[in-house]
């Protein structure tokens, strides 16, 4: 049976050239998602061997899908392309459970290499990432300084793309006292009392783009 992926980017004619790379490879795409909560709902869907997922997506981004896969498809294994190579997001990606990091600009050589390895129960590495940070990771030395929780994080993505709270309550499926909640919350954690500050917070830590 060939190995069934899901491919998540928001941009359709990096999908087309990822289907059209898998697929000739042998692999079969199942569906495609063009944000992460699109992608989450696809995986509950269509249960794939491989997830392929933009780091950078709206909605929700792909660290925070990973760690949302991690729990309702645990079987599924993430590979997250991306165009960062700096540690904190490669460390994050790892404790997301993320078992595969591909660098866009290195994707035509590494993409099914990195299948192949994850399918394999290994982890996958794009050659350029530093082996300190992982090394670090591995050995349990390296500390989040990240004060929020999943949701929070969520909030605050969505706040970074203009959302409403009205907006983010319908995107979460929660009620807007609880949306503001969160937005109360994560900005007393991370003592900004503002949204253009928040904004610039959010593009700090790679959860939305500039």
């Amino acid at each position: 049976m060939p190995t069934r992926v899901l491919l998540a980017d928001d941009h359709a004619l990096i999908r087309q050239g990822l289907r059209a790379l898998l697929e000739k490879q042998g692999f079969q795409v199942v569906c495609e998602a063009s944000d992460g909560q699109e992608a989450l709902r696809s995986v509950q869907t269509t249960q794939p061997d491989v997830a392929i997922i933009d780091i950078s997506m709206p909605v929700l981004n792909g660290v925070d899908a990973a760690r949302e896969l991690k729990k309702s498809s645990p079987k599924t294994k993430v590979i997250l392309l991306t165009q960062h190579s700096e540690d904190q997001y490669v460390t994050e990606s790892l404790r997301a459970g993320v078992r595969g990091y591909v660098l866009k600009s290195q994707a035509g050589a590494d993409l099914v290499h990195a299948i192949q390895e994850v399918c394999r129960g290994s982890v996958y590495l794009s050659p350029n990432i530093s082996r300190a940070v992982v090394d670090a990771y591995l050995s349990k030395t390296y500390v989040t300084t990240d004060p929020l929780s999943g949701r929070e994080r969520q909030v605050l993505q969505l706040v970074g793309e203009g959302k409403s709270t009205k907006d983010i309550a319908a995107h979460l499926g929660i009620s807007v006292k609880t949306a503001e909640s969160h937005r109360a919350r994560l900005m007393k954690k991370l003592d900004i009392h503002e949204t253009a500050s928040l904004v610039r917070y959010a593009i700090r830590n790679g959860l939305i783009q500039a």
